[in-house]
Parts: C-alpha cells; sequence; structure tokens
C-alpha cells in the first residue's frame, strides 16, 4: 500500500506540473514567474541547502525547463512551407531538444549520487590471488619500468600476486615485419622489455598477431595466467602501495561482483589546462566523470569500466568470454556485456593510480575521437535502451553515457544558427525579443544554475561549453565516419610522456581562426542590421548576443590550441620526506618537498650554493615505504636556489639500473593520501556570477594570446623562448 501510495502521489504531482508547464499566460506573468523560480535557486544554493532542498531546487528548474520545451515546440518552429526557414529551424530545435534529454539524463543519473564509500572492505577469508595486467603496445620503457616497480611494490602477499607485461610491441607478427626499420625496432623493444621484466621480476608476456588491439592482448594474458582476480593498469598508470587492499575486499562482500573502478588521476594537464594555466587552480575535466557521474552511476549499478584503474573478477569475464573487442572501447563494452548477465560492479571513489594525459591538442583530440567512436559503435551494436539483460535504470545510464558523444552535432548547430539570420535573414526561430527575454535567457539561466546544483566544485561554469567546442571541429568528421561505418575504426594507441619544446600553434588550429573570424564578422553584420532595420532591433540583437558568446568561445579556444613550450611530461606533487643528499663522500640531511616522473626537489640546511654545480652528479637516500630500508638513487643537479636559511636543489634521475626504478616508484606513487589532498586542494566552487565574470577574463586574454602566437608564425618569429605569458 504504501508503494502504491507513493506513485499516485507522483502521479499527481506528475499531472499537476504538466497543468502549469501548458498554462498560457501572457508574457508579464511568464516573465514573473521565471524570475521568481530563479530567485528561490539562488537563495538554496546560497544557503548551500543540501538533500531534500536541494532535489526541491532541482524540481522549480525542472519546471522552467519544460515550461520552456512547450513553448518552443508549439509557438517558435517556422512554418512547414517555409523550408528554407523550417529545415535549419527544425535542426536548431532538435539540438536543443538534445539538449534538455541529456539534462534529464544527468537529474536520473547525477541528483542524488552515493555517497563516498569510507572504510577499506576487509576479506574474511585467504586473500584472493591476483594478475596484474600492464598491456603495452608503443610506450617507452622508463616509463613502463616506473609502472611496473609501483606494482610489483603493492601491499599485497607476494604470492598472491602476479604482476604481467602484456606487449603487443614486440609480437611475433611485429618483429617479422616486411619493413625492416619497423622488424628491428620490435626486435629490440622485446629484449629490451624482456630484460627489464626480469630484473624486476615481472612476467613477460607477448604474442603472434595484434588481432583485437587491447582486447585481444588482455584475453591472451587472460588465457596464460589463473588469477581469481584481474587488475589491470595502463602502461602509464602506476597504482599506489594500498590500491589492492582498498580494492579486493568489494569482491568478498558479493559473489557476484565483477569490477571494482577507482578513478583516473594524472599528474600532468591536458591541453586546456596547460595552455590556459588552469591546473593548480580548477578541477580537472574528468573529475567531475570520476567525481560525480560514476557515483551516480553507481546508484543504479552501472558504474563501468574504464579500461585501467579497475579489479575484475576472472569467473565473470570466462561468462562472456573475456574483453569484448567489437568496439574500440573495449572497457565500456565489456562492463555492458556482464551488466546485462546479471553481474554487479562498485565505485570506489578515491584516486589509488596516477598517470599521464596527452600534453599536445592533437594528442587529445586523437584520443577523444577514439572515445567518441567507440560509444558510438556501442550504440549501433548494444543500444542499452533495448537491452533486455540490463534493468531499466541500468539502460537509462548506458543511453546517457552513448548519447553523449553525439554532443558535436548539437554543439555545431548552436554555432552557426544565429549566422543564418545575420547572413541570410532566415527566421528560424519565430519569437520577439521579449519572448526571448522571458523564456530563452531564464531557461538558459536556470540550466546554469541547474549544472552548478549538479556539479558544483567539479565543473566551474562555461567549462563544460569551451570542452565541447574545441573537440566539436574535429569530432563531427569522426562520429558522422562511424555511423556511415560503424566497423570501420581501429584502436589506436593516445601518445602519452611527450614534450612539447617550443611554444607553437597546433596543427589543427587552422580551423578555429577561421571559424573566429566568421563569426567576427557576424558581429558587424549585426551592427549592420540594427542601423539598417531599427524595426527588427530586438530580434537582432538577441540574435547578436548569441552570436558575440560564440565569438567569446571561440576566442577562448585560440588560447587552447596555442601550445605552451614546456618540456616536463608532468607537474610536481608536494611531499615531505626526509633524505640525504650526497656531497663527494659526506651526505647531508635535507628534505624532499615535491616530485615528478623526472626528478625531485631537495631543501637542504644552510646556504651550500657554493659546494654545488649544475649538472654536478650525486646521489640522494631515503627510506623506502616498502620495507623501511634505505635506498639510494643516482640524481644530477639541475638548479640550485637560496633561500631563507635553506639551499632549494631541483634534481633529474639518472636510473642507471632497473631497480633504481623501483626508488622512484616509492617516491611518486607509493602513497594515495597525496594524490587525494591535491585534487581536493583546486576544488571549489566560484558560483555562476563569480565564474562567469573569471571565464569572460580568461577568454579575453586567450583570444589575444591566441592572435599573438598567429602572428609571431606568420613573421617567422620562431624562437625557443618567445612566449612565456
Amino acid at each position: 500500500m504504501r508503494r502504491l501510495g507513493i506513485i499516485m502521489t507522483w502521479m499527481f504531482m506528475s499531472i499537476c506540473v504538466l497543468l502549469l508547464v501548458t498554462l498560457p499566460v501572457n508574457l508579464q506573468t511568464q516573465l514573473i514567474a521565471g524570475a521568481t523560480v530563479l530567485a528561490i535557486m539562488m537563495v538554496l544554493k546560497t544557503l548551500n541547502a543540501g538533500g531534500i532542498w536541494r532535489l526541491i531546487a532541482l524540481a522549480f528548474g525542472t519546471a522552467i525547463v519544460m515550461r520552456y520545451v512547450y513553448w518552443r515546440t508549439t509557438s517558435t518552429l517556422p512554418p512547414i512551407n517555409q523550408l528554407e526557414n523550417f529545415i535549419p529551424g527544425f535542426l536548431l530545435y532538435l539540438a536543443e531538444m538534445y539538449s534538455v534529454m541529456m539534462l534529464a539524463l544527468s537529474l536520473f543519473v547525477v541528483a542524488m549520487p552515493l555517497p563516498h564509500r569510507p572504510d577499506r572492505p576487509t576479506v574474511k577469508g585467504k586473500l584472493p590471488s591476483v594478475d596484474v595486467f600492464i598491456p603495452t603496445y608503443n610506450e617507452d620503457i622508463e616509463l613502463l619500468a616506473n609502472t611496473m616497480a609501483a606494482a610489483k611494490a603493492m601491499d599485497y602477499p607476494a604470492g598472491r600476486m602476479t604482476v604481467w607485461i602484456l606487449d603487443d610491441g614486440g609480437t611475433v607478427q611485429k618483429r617479422n615485419a616486411e619493413k625492416i626499420v619497423e622488424a628491428h625496432s620490435a626486435e629490440k623493444r622485446f629484449t629490451d622489455l624482456k630484460a627489464l621484466c626480469e630484473a624486476l621480476d615481472v612476467r613477460y608476456l607477448t604474442r603472434e598477431k595484434n588481432a583485437h588491439a587491447k582486447a585481444g592482448n588482455l584475453n591472451n594474458g587472460l588465457e596464460h595466467s589463473t588469477g581469481e582476480l584481474i587488475a589491470v593498469f595502463d602502461a602509464d598508470h602506476a597504482p599506489a602501495r594500498d590500491f589492492l587492499l582498498e580494492t579486493v575486499g568489494y569482491f568478498d562482500e558479493d559473489e557476484k561482483l565483477f569490477l571494482v573502478q577507482t578513478p583516473h588521476f594524472f599528474l600532468n594537464p591536458d591541453p586546456l589546462e596547460r595552455n590556459l594555466r588552469t591546473f593548480e587552480q580548477m578541477p580537472s575535466e574528468n573529475e567531475m566523470f570520476y567525481g560525480i557521474i560514476q557515483r551516480g552511476l553507481d546508484k543504479w549499478n552501472a558504474a563501468f569500466f574504464c579500461g585501467s584503474a579497475a579489479v575484475l573478477r576472472r569467473e565473470a569475464l570466462n561468462v562472456t568470454g573475456g574483453f569484448s573487442g567489437v568496439s574500440i572501447t573495449e572497457d565500456c563494452e565489456t562492463a555492458i556485456a556482464l551488466h546485462s548477465r546479471g553481474w554487479n560492479s562498485v565505485y570506489l571513489d578515491k584516486p589509488l593510480i596516477a598517470g599521464l594525459q596527452p600534453a599536445t591538442f592533437a594528442s587529445f583530440i586523437g584520443q577523444r575521437s577514439r572515445w567518441a567512436q567507440g560509444m558510438m559503435q556501442i550504440l549501433r551494436f548494444r543500444f542499452p535502451l533495448f537491452n533486455g539483460g540490463l534493468s531499466l535504470p541500468q539502460r537509462l545510464c548506458y543511453l546517457s553515457s552513448t548519447l553523449f558523444w553525439l554532443f558535436p552535432f548539437p554543439r555545431a548547430i548552436f554555432l552557426i544558427a544565429p549566422l543564418f539570420y545575420l547572413f541570410f535573414g532566415l527566421e528560424i526561430f519565430t519569437a520577439s525579443g521579449g519572448e526571448f527575454l522571458a523564456y530563452t535567457l531564464i531557461y538558459m539561466i536556470v540550466n546554469l544554475m541547474m549544472q552548478n546544483y549538479l556539479y558544483g566544485a567539479f565543473r566551474w561554469p562555461w567549462i563544460s561549453e569551451l570542452y565541447e567546442y574545441v573537440q566539436t571541429i574535429h569530432l563531427l568528421p569522426a562520429v558522422i565516419s562511424v555511423m556511415l561505418n560503424p566497423r570501420k575504426p581501429t584502436f589506436k594507441v593516445t601518445a602519452k610522456d611527450e614534450r612539447i619544446d617550443r611554444s607553437r600553434l597546433s596543427e589543427l588550429a587552422a580551423p578555429f581562426f577561421v571559424i573566429f573570424f566568421v563569426l567576427l564578422i557576424g558581429v558587424g553584420v549585426t551592427i549592420y542590421r540594427i542601423y539598417t532595420e531599427p524595426y527588427k532591433a530586438d530580434v537582432t540583437l538577441v540574435v547578436g548576443a548569441w552570436n558575440l558568446l560564440n565569438l567569446i568561445f571561440a576566442g577562448c579556444a585560440l588560447g587552447v590550441v596555442s601550445e605552451r613550450g614546456d618540456k616536463r611530461p608532468s607537474r610536481r606533487v608536494k611531499v615531505s620526506r626526509r633524505c640525504e643528499f650526497r656531497f663527494g663522500d659526506k651526505w647531508v640531511s635535507g628534505t624532499i618537498d615535491d616530485v615528478s616522473v623526472n626528478g625531485i626537489r631537495v631543501q637542504l640546511l644552510g646556504n651550500l650554493t657554493d659546494q654545488l654545480s649544475i649538472d654536478m652528479a650525486s646521489d640522494v637516500r631515503f627510506k623506502t615505504s616498502a620495507t623501511g630500508e634505505m635506498g639510494d638513487l643516482p640524481i644530477q643537479v639541475r638548479n640550485i636556489r637560496k633561500q631563507a636559511g635553506e639551499t632549494a636543489v631541483g634534481c633529474l634521475f639518472m636510473p642507471d639500473d632497473p631497480t633504481d626504478h623501483k626508488l622512484i616508484a616509492d617516491l611518486i606513487f607509493a602513497n594515495s593520501s597525496q594524490w587525494t589532498k591535491f585534487q581536493l586542494d583546486r576544488r571549489g566552487n566560484p558560483g555562476l556570477i563569480k565564474g562567469t565574470i573569471w571565464f569572460f577574463g580568461v577568454a579575453m586574454f586567450q583570444t589575444y594570446r591566441g592572435f599573438s602566437y598567429l602572428a609571431r608564425q606568420i613573421t617567422g618569429r620562431d624562437k625557443a623562448g618567445w612566449e612565456r605569458t
């Protein structure tokens, strides 16, 4: 009876909302109602009201969105007999309805996400055996050495854990390639990597052919191993010591659990963060997914495998014949196959690995193109809404995750829609300036406020729109190609550990400058039309403001594609660790206060600048986290700085033995709490108004910076240090 009562209450409330949404009112009443809802949402946000009040605020916002959809559908579409207006107008309408649908799915997924899982689960009996897979293709061997050393150092009984390198770069197929240079390179990689594995006590495994890319490589590992659980780490994803102890206990709690997924934390900024210099002050793009969305998916038992930083149950993988390889996103495809078979998943919102993400804009776009194409393949071959094995919430969750990657279509339409009116006089949106104010403007503000409610400190205002815009230009053809030929895309490894030796424009920058100039012309046309057609000034002002907003995004994107010179592949992470620094035959006490994948900074007591020199070879000695024993790591002095009572020495790692990578891994990756602290330090919600002002300021500066790069490239001023702003 209680359940029936809840259903009846929801039905009654839904009918009331629909009646209110479709109620005919005049423009003034609509404006007052919209402003009132905005005020209520602002008050609730200011009071930081959570729980039921958060849902009430979102419900008010949903009512405004539904009211807008009703008005947009019934009052604004051009007449169907005016095809020159109706076709672009209907495309714009579809783009808006896509956005509304994605907002609805987001509300379902993340309106009330699961709270953080605070406790490490305990294992009642014997710890399960674990095979640790590190699939690799063409990654640098030094990068792999750090990951292997970190994996071997995980706090877990040695007899219960086996670390495997699954090498697709040294297959028999590649070593016997027709091109002699390629064959020689593969043979050398095979020999060197096998020797490194022996030195680090890691099992090396390759195969005959590179069939089915990463999925085939992982399945080859399954065939040659026997562990009850499979931990998967990308070649550049090094785990903390407590990774397995934080994750394997969940499998003891649920015999139908197939996956424990953890976040991907990155030591380096993506191209947008690096070029806009927001890495230390603003949450990364991936934090919205791993900090909010995955927790929301976890609520509905729909958290999915993300290809790395995860533990899977072998028994479950055997049910589906291993990792799925129909699409080029084998991770999500594997998860949907197992969820549809009744298996469960868990998402642990704690960064337990540290990795590298693409540094150049071209590599970033290449990675996102693969994700987009893979999700489109899943949408095509395993359409979630009609997947009978999934629960209804799971279907909606997977639908949200796959449909998201259609964003290049609406984003492109939003970009060019105002130009139809400004350049050609087409009326694709039949409304007055007052109606735009009462309906569209309030809808846009409510939409932004709802996003702020949903994602808060994890995503600042307008940043999602910027990320979508910079990807749209190149993802649109990639998505279209996979729609026309869903089996065409092939798996391509994303370049990592990149260095940008000098500041330059990205090789993908040209379209962004073209678009900027077209939108700038649109601003001029807006002024001209207001002057020559004053009787249409209200509509022209609205469309011109829309075009101006697009121009602001386009200008900010010029800064994104203006690559800053930065030879460091990763940022330094703050630590505090006692050490000893060698001066010839004597050792001096000091503190390691930051570390990166390439080196460390050591603070030494007193003024020792006269005893140090650039490029001086030395060693640093410290206690390891694994054993507590002292270890000596070769270093080279790169910079010296005198501080108050101290000398700061920047050092480069100089490993001359494979086991030195154990010490490097111990310094960087052993302690996962340092990554959590770094994330929390840059999280903060500036709010809609302050965040908007900040974004527009950034956009203005980045527009200038983009054109300064273009001018220098045109004039040939291509010097190594010509730009550091």
